[in-house]
Order: C-alpha cells, then structure tokens, then sequence
C-alpha cells in the first residue's frame, strides 16, 4: 500500500511518502502565506518518487488548528483522489504528534478564552478534542497526572506543556493501519459552531 500524507494544522507543515511500510519522503516546511506553493511541490516530488505505481490513499491531518491550512490539505487530497483515483483519509493531527510517547495529552488554544484537550492512546483520540476553559482542563490534566502534556505552540498559562508538532509520517502509519481514519468528505475538525455575524435589522 503506498499512502501519501499532508498536515497543514499548523505554522510547520509536513509531507510523507509511506510505501509498504517504508519511509519514501518524510519533509516538513514553515507554513507562511506561501506555504501551498512548498506544499505542491513536495506532493509532485512524492509523486514522482512512485512514477506508475498507484497511489492507493491521500492522508491529511484534520486538526484542530489552522482552518485555512487543513482546507488547503483537504483540497489536496480531492485533486489527487480525482486525477488518481487515491483514497481520500483523515486523521486528527493531535493523534499524530512527533513524540515516541504512546499515550499522552494536547492542549491548545482556542480562541476566546478557551482551550481544547484530548487524551491520546496508541494513535487513537479517546477523549478529545473537546473546548475546556482554563479551570476546567486543569481539572482534566490532574485526572492524568502520569502523562506526559504536549501543545503544537507555547502555552503561558501551561508553561509545563512541551511542544511537539503533527507528523506526516505518523498520520501516513496511522492511515494505512486504519487507526483512527475518517473516510468519505473530509472536513476540519471543528471546536465550536462557527462564529457569524449577523446583520443589523435595517430600519
């Protein structure tokens, strides 16, 4: 099975190369404004390393994070799931961290005064991702106490928290073992309803 995987969740983006279990293209890139130019070009240097062999799944990290990152990842992978016929999959990218950790947790910032967690298994999200405010995700990080905490940015009200960015490399393990895959329409991991602003009643 070769699996070609993208995460764009955060400010470092990364690309993998997964064949028959073997590490082809394992690359990583700062996500700026131009960050889908380097993402593209890594995706047709990955693709040029298999030549006629098929592409059997596109993985992408769903999140949380960067909405606008994880789209273009989305994007992606429906481009290559047209024009090769690859399997589109996703994988949260807080299930795929570069840590050799089996089981920890991530928080992070969500915006408006909260936070989110999960709680990590084996690749497996088993609580999370859900919002917490500050008091409630100490409440869920003292349940834990043996596991290690991990954020994807620095945290100052959690300066205990280690940074460990999503892998490409582990979400392409994860997708061709099926841990934790979501197949069919991806979409980003969503934290809350989103946030619209209605227009004033015209008088």
């Amino acid at each position: 099975m070769i699996v070609l995987a993208i995460d764009t969740s955060t400010t470092h983006g990364s690309v993998a190369l997964l064949a028959d279990g073997k590490l082809l293209l394992d690359e990583s890139f700062l996500a700026d404004r131009s960050h889908s130019a380097t993402m593209f070009a890594m995706l047709e240097r990955a693709l040029g390393m298999i030549r006629d062999q098929a592409l059997d799944m596109v993985a992408v990290g769903l999140g949380p994070g960067s909405y606008a990152g994880v789209r273009i990842a989305i994007a992606a992978a429906t481009g290559l799931e047209i024009g090769l016929g690859a399997r589109p999959v996703g994988i949260p990218s807080v299930a795929a961290l570069a840590t050799e950790q089996p089981s920890f947790l991530v928080i992070g910032d969500a915006r408006r005064e909260t936070f989110y967690f999960t709680r990590v298994e084996n690749g497996l999200c088993v609580e999370g991702p859900l919002l917490a405010t500050e008091s409630e995700l100490r409440e869920r990080i003292a349940v834990h106490p043996e596991l290690p905490i991990f954020a994807t940015e620095a945290l100052p009200a959690f300066p205990d928290a280690r940074i460990a960015l999503p892998s490409a490399a582990k979400i392409a393990e994860l997708a061709a073992r099926g841990i934790g895959a979501q197949f069919g329409d991806l979409e980003p991991i969503y934290l809350r309803e989103p946030h619209i602003t209605k227009p004033k009643a015209v008088r």
